[in-house]
């Protein structure tokens, strides 16, 4: 027995100490990963080969071997914490060098770029400015806060049903403020290119007779109503037109025209004057009536919706298990912002600590595989929420115990080697 087995083993405790002091200190930090001090053996080499009988001369250090297990995941209260269940990192940005965390604490600078407390930029797929995301280089993903730019209408769906005992209206001429002149009406609002809301009103009087529009000889209806329409009171030019004003039923109670053709089966054409809307385009829709029917009961709504919104400002944005940020905006609509990546690794132990929980790519890690969350063996995202250290905290302590006990057997060795020397040091 000499020295320096007793000093190997005194270093190896002290390594094995540094490791679990280290993970107790960052028992508390998210996205932390534990590591752990593994060793080897030393002999000493010889010219004939080692023997059976060779003793060895101590132990060293092999690696700080991190694991890679999954912590906790615990809810917070910032929408911009986000945790990672499964494999993968998020992959951060520094003026271009790139590097990976665990740790999805994340903020809005003052440029509108998600960051993390280090000023890092995560980095993702940028959706275009119709929401659509297409991948392609990973850059840092920014929220952009522009209005959304409104969108003029351009289909409406009205179903409803006409009472099939209704009687012709008693005035001939059709007038708004003449409820005489119709059976029933409806309302709706709809948008032109500025975003301007404007009142759509549908008027409904049950046709005198059944006149079969020319261009649908071939057609057979029952009963057949003109159809009447005003934008903000004003009547528009056109309607009813006679193929395409009306709205014929069967016996069955269901619409026969119009029919398929030029126009979808049960569709409406309706041009609104520029003069309703100064400034915007002119406002063009298709008004779908194909869920429209005639039946024996009261007059009823059962839809009205159309396609058409006026602008809005960003109001909140979220994050889905995909990693695809979406925000919702004032006027109720919502888009895609852009979508996170996760960047996974063939060793992910092979990875470089770089502090501030980050890590950076080397040779034994092999090169980053980057793609979109809950894709190949990418983890899923889960907003609202970080991934705690995966410390085992009782583990660690009973480690500490263990290190510390074979701190005291290395340093007995050293005492007793000690002690051998001064009785030979003392011999007469």
């Amino acid at each position: 027995m000499g020295f320096q087995q007793g000093l190997s083993g005194l270093d190896a405790a002290t390594s094995q100490l540094d490791a679990i002091g280290n993970n107790i200190a960052n028992a508390n930090t998210v996205g932390f990963k534990a590591s752990t001090a593994e060793f080897s053996d030393v002999y000493a080499a010889s010219l004939n080969g080692s023997g059976a009988s060779q003793t060895g001369i101590g132990t060293k250090l092999s690696t700080i071997a991190q694991q890679f297990s999954q912590g906790n995941i615990t809810a917070s209260n910032s929408p911009l914490d986000m945790a990672i269940n499964g494999q993968g990192f998020f992959r951060m940005s520094q003026n271009g060098t790139i590097s990976y965390s665990r740790d999805g604490q994340f903020q809005l600078d003052k440029n509108g770029y998600l960051v993390n407390a280090q000023g890092l930029q995560l980095t993702g797929y940028q959706a275009s400015s119709t929401g659509t995301i297409v991948a392609a280089t990973p850059v840092p993903l920014m929220i952009p806060t522009a209005n959304l730019s409104p969108s003029a209408t351009s289909t409406a769906t009205v179903g409803l049903n006409l009472n099939s005992g209704s009687t012709v209206p008693t005035a001939g001429t059709f007038s708004p403020t003449d409820p005489t002149s119709f059976n029933n009406s409806t309302s709706m609002t709809v948008y032109d290119s500025l975003g301007n809301s404007h009142v759509v009103t549908m008027y409904f009087a049950l046709a005198s007779s059944t006149t079969t529009p020319p261009a649908l000889a071939s057609t057979t209806a029952s009963s057949t109503w003109n159809t009447y329409l005003t934008v903000d009171g004003t009547a528009v030019p056109g309607t009813p037109a006679p193929a395409l004003g009306q709205l014929g039923f069967n016996a069955s109670g269901t619409m026969v025209y119009p029919p398929a053709g030029t126009l979808k089966l049960g569709q409406l054409n309706a041009t609104v004057p520029t003069s309703v809307t100064p400034g915007a385009n002119q406002l063009s829709m298709v008004l779908d009536f194909s869920t429209t029917t005639q039946y024996g009961a009261s007059f009823g709504v059962n839809q009205l919706s159309q396609n058409g919104y006026t602008s809005g400002q960003l109001s909140g944005f979220n994050t889905g298990p995909s990693g695809i940020i979406q925000g919702t905006y004032s006027n109720g609509q919502s888009k895609n912002l852009g979508q996170i990546v996760l960047a996974n690794f063939a060793d992910p132990q092979g990875l470089q600590s770089q502090g501030n929980n980050q890590w950076s790519e080397s040779t034994a890690s092999g090169a980053a595989l980057v793609g979109a969350p809950a894709t190949g063996s990418l983890g899923v995202i889960q907003s609202g929420a970080t991934e705690a250290s995966n410390v085992d905290l009782t583990a660690e302590l009973v480690n500490l115990i263990t290190a510390q006990r074979n701190y005291q057997a290395n340093a007995q060795t050293i005492k007793t080697e000690d002690q051998i020397q001064q009785t030979l040091v003392n011999l007469r």
